[in-house]
């Protein structure tokens, strides 16, 4: 366990600083890939259980319930944009070790090219790839970490760019209270090739911590994430408002900034599950960060809201999810997951 954190804070010593939006590579390491993921708020990583899928977002909640589960998730967007994931995951017994494959994609659609003038000159399909591999293990009763290494690619028309990235994870389960923590440590690597064989760009790391609690007493489950700890102030200051002057009256319009509550919340996301039974749950969650970054000035609309439901059969599980960016766009998640197990027929 020392060595783990000892790698957890040598990693991070260079990464306290966080990046400004469009100043980082392989932004798609962030979207939400997973039906139920996307219902709270694209980032969930304090569910124990057999949902191979989460095991793809936070490597330590990988797990021996997960060998042999297979996750299939498909994620509709505006403007035609697709994005997907193929997971699955399998228990050594032997090293106590469970380990998850994975591919995320990103399809934006057919293309035209053009040239300088505007002239179509043909098309092309531009695309993200992400092939991972984790590792989850149980040190003991209540404390599991967990690492996944992601390829990342994109190819856009003519231009196409090659990097790769590390995810570290803990989480502590005390489950007689039901309760779980996780700190996670994600998207921490270089970009090897960039599209125009100039200056490599950083990657999107962020350091993560999330607390969960199943109520004792009714069907509820709390979960508390605060995301982006690597970066204090995540309010935005629209740089064309400073010095603007009123026209009327000849006053300097001063713009106003983030208090200190406000910057607290733009790295808060509650997120609610209601266990109406063993078959049917509900999830909810709101981000406020998401929020104010996206939504369309006087109409905001359900931006940052997401919800959406699971529903698990005998032999295979069903989750739809829905995230609102703003009023002029959302995702829609659908995710199906099975174990190949429970198709065998048992005599």
């Amino acid at each position: 366990m020392k060595y783990f954190l000892l790698s957890l804070v040598l990693l991070t010593q260079k990464i306290l600083i966080g990046q400004i939006g469009g100043e980082t590579s392989f932004n798609n390491l962030n979207r939400g890939y997973n039906a139920r993921a996307i219902s709270l708020g694209s980032n969930f990583i304090t569910s124990k259980d057999t949902d191979v899928n989460i095991g793809v977002i936070n490597p330590s909640l990988l797990n021996s319930q997960m060998h042999n589960q297979i996750g299939v998730n498909q994620v509709f967007q505006t403007g035609g944009i697709n994005s997907g994931m193929l997971v699955t995951a399998k228990h050594f017994t032997k090293y106590n070790i469970t380990q998850s494959y994975s591919l995320r994609y990103v399809d934006y659609g057919k293309m035209n090219q053009t040239s300088e003038t505007g002239e179509i000159t043909g098309s092309f399909i531009p695309a993200d790839l992400i092939i991972s591999s984790g590792f989850g293990k149980q040190l003991n009763e209540r404390l599991s970490i967990g690492m996944q290494i992601n390829l990342l690619y994109s190819q856009y028309g003519q231009f196409a760019s090659l990097g790769g990235s590390l995810d570290f994870g803990g989480s502590y389960e005390i489950k007689d209270k039901k309760i779980v923590t996780t700190l996670l440590v994600k998207n921490i690597g270089y970009q090897f090739i960039n599209f125009l064989n100039q200056s490599k760009h950083p990657l999107p790391t962020e350091i993560q911590f999330a607390y969960s609690h199943t109520l004792s007493h009714a069907p509820i489950r709390f979960s508390y994430l605060f995301h982006h700890l690597n970066r204090w102030d995540l309010s935005y200051n629209d740089p064309n408002l400073y010095g603007t002057i009123d026209p009327l009256t000849g006053d300097s319009i001063s713009q106003k900034k983030a208090n200190l509550a406000q910057k607290i919340f733009h790295h808060f996301t509650p997120q609610i599950e209601i266990l109406m039974s063993k078959n049917l749950h509900f999830r909810f969650a709101f981000d406020y960060h998401r929020r104010n970054e996206l939504l369309v000035e006087n109409r905001p609309g359900l931006a940052g809201f997401s919800f959406g439901f699971g529903y698990y059969f005998k032999r295979f599980n069903f989750e739809y999810g829905f995230s609102s960016y703003s009023i002029v766009g959302s995702l829609n998640a659908i995710t199906l997951s099975t174990n190949f197990e429970n198709w065998r027929k048992k005599y």
